[in-house]
């Protein structure tokens, strides 16, 4: 069982607050790459720029920066809710995605860990941003991870 879990409540008003500050962190993000909104909580921030699974659309998020070798890995925590973001089900479909850290603007593949692999990487996540500990205790479900590698 998952320690204080979030309330279906808390979780409608979590994605309520998310989408407009997110489109309003990637406008700002990109316009000064990075230098204003760059950070969340004191810690780096990277946008990833994925293909809409059901609308083939580009999407941009930001989401919390865990450099890993030559590309990143890609939390699906959702602040610990209970079902994983929206945007999981665009890696999985569309696994080709584009991440920019400040200026840094890099071409990857996303590619979704095995237990095995998550528990072997979960340090490097939690040593970059520490919440994601936290996030994992509160939910049941296994947050996605996601190693994000460079295209060939």
């Amino acid at each position: 069982m998952a320690s204080n879990p979030m309330s279906e409540k808390e979780f409608r008003r979590l994605r309520q607050f998310i989408k407009p500050f997110s489109r309003l962190n990637t406008w700002v993000y990109r316009l000064t790459n990075g230098r204003l909104m760059g950070e969340l909580q004191g810690r780096p921030v990277v946008l990833i720029t994925m293909t809409g699974a059901r609308s083939g659309k580009k999407r941009t998020i930001p989401l919390m920066y865990v450099p890993y070798k030559d590309g990143v890995i890609i939390v699906a925590s959702q602040g610990g809710a209970p079902e994983s973001p929206v945007w999981y089900r665009n890696l999985i479909a569309h696994p080709d995605i584009e991440a920019q850290y400040r200026d840094r603007r890099m071409k990857l593949r996303a590619r979704q860990v095995d237990d095995a692999e998550k528990a072997a990487i979960w340090p490097i996540c939690v040593e970059h941003y520490p919440p994601f500990e936290d996030y994992q205790a509160r939910t049941d479900r296994n947050i996605p991870v996601f190693v994000c590698e460079p295209r060939d």
